[in-house]
């Protein structure tokens, strides 16, 4: 299967400007959100200057809500949990315990290309979602991150039946180094996503592996098989696949 659209160099070719060197993968157990984003900011300004090589963070947040820059004030929470704003792209989610956050810390490749390295993000997480057991996984044509589409029946009667969430993402890249990344949902609860209208989208759902899967599926369960996956997709040993299986008004755009 083909991309979803051809990127700016070869689908087989890193997209990381230092692709000779392993990843520096950095696991932080739970971390206060504005603790990690100014960690972000700090490495990255650091990779920008040479200073270090590629790093990927590892880490859970404690309960907290997260607004991009393209936040509706009709998005926000209705519950009184803290809202911070960030300088990502995207929406309104929520981070909180049992919910896996991987930070890229990468120097791109030149010509930066956003959509191919929001499209390897997302490969990553279909190819350990679908290994892990939801072969339906896959895209909406319009909707950034990972979905299941209501046409899977999850293992656990209390999951969502509507076409559903079950990975997020939010990037910057500044200097052609990007940060923010991607949140997959492991055995969290769902009650937070109840008092927002997550990522701007009310049609749709929101699940977590231990839903779609009918046990408990941990933080620590996915996370080494994703950062295979990623260091596999940033790297050109695994190309993107057109995953699609429907397509849906981008909510950025509204």
């Amino acid at each position: 299967m083909s991309a979803p659209r051809e990127p700016f160099f070869p689908a087989e070719k890193s997209i990381r400007a230092d692709a000779q060197t392993d990843l520096d993968i950095r696991y932080l157990g739970r971390v206060d959100y504005r603790e990690a984003w100014q960690l972000q900011a700090d490495l990255a300004k650091q990779r920008s200057a040479g200073e270090i090589g590629d790093t990927v963070l590892v880490l859970e947040h404690p309960n907290i809500y997260t607004a991009g820059k393209r936040t509706q004030d009709s998005d926000r929470p209705t519950n009184g949990l803290e809202v911070i704003d960030v300088d990502r792209g995207g929406r309104i989610t929520w981070h909180g315990e049992g919910q896996l956050v991987i930070y890229p810390i990468i120097r791109l490749a030149e010509p930066v290309d956003v959509v191919d390295y929001v499209r390897r993000l997302e490969e990553a997480v279909i190819h350990i979602v679908r290994q892990m057991g939801v072969p339906e996984a896959g895209r909406i044509d319009g909707r950034s991150g990972v979905w299941v589409p209501s046409t899977r029946k999850a293992a656990d009667p209390e999951a969502p039946r509507r076409d559903r969430k079950i990975a997020a993402l939010g990037i910057r890249i500044t200097r052609g180094v990007t940060m923010h990344g991607l949140a997959l949902n492991c055995d969290n609860t769902l009650e937070f996503y109840d008092h927002i209208v997550a990522c701007g989208i009310d049609d749709a759902d929101v699940t977590t592996l231990s839903l779609e899967l009918g046990r408990d599926v941990t933080v620590d369960d996915a996370a080494k098989p994703l950062l295979e996956a990623l260091d596999d997709v940033l790297s050109g040993r695994m190309t993107v696949a057109d995953h699609s299986f429907g397509s849906a008004p981008d909510p950025t755009k509204l």
